[in-house]
């Protein structure tokens, strides 16, 4: 088994605490509601929301993926840090077991934020992952959290 890492650093005007609620803590009916096209729904299988917990992510008609389970592996309010792996799903393959995600908000000098995201892919087997075949799934994810963003933006009073 091998591991491909992809690290990435992005900013935002929304600061940490603001972000994380939005982005982490109610990411499950937020999305859904501001992207149905992305996320057709999202909800917990097994556990109480904490590490451990199983939820099951819907994709919506246009996605290449019907759904996903994700596994909660860390979860640090405080200083706004939030690890969880792919565990199942199509998105998955037989050439990939598993994949990892860390995000951490750090705040930035202009009281937003700054992003700093990790993606292990486990891979099975001498397969190797390459770079430009995350970009596409890291476009989509940066859709999404622009979207996440432009709604907080536009409604000031959402999350805080």
């Amino acid at each position: 088994m091998g591991v491909f890492t992809y690290a990435d650093e992005s900013t935002s005007v929304i600061p940490p605490p603001r972000l994380f609620k939005a982005l982490v803590l109610e990411a499950d009916t937020l999305i859904p509601k501001i992207a149905p096209q992305a996320v057709k729904s999202a909800e917990i299988v097994e556990g109480d929301g904490g590490v451990g917990t199983i939820k099951k992510i819907s994709f919506g008609e246009g996605s290449h993926y019907s759904y996903v389970k994700h596994r909660i592996d860390g979860l640090d309010k405080d200083n706004f840090v939030y690890s969880y792996s792919l565990v199942e799903g199509d998105a998955l393959s037989d050439k990939v077991e598993k994949i990892s995600y860390e995000i951490k908000l750090v705040a930035s000098a202009e009281g937003g934020s700054i992003i700093k995201s990790t993606s292990n892919y486990h891979t099975t087997g001498d397969v190797e992952i390459k770079e430009e075949d995350v970009k596409a799934g890291k476009e989509k994810a940066t859709g999404l959290f622009k979207l996440i963003e432009n709604y907080l933006v536009a409604n000031p009073d959402a999350y805080n």
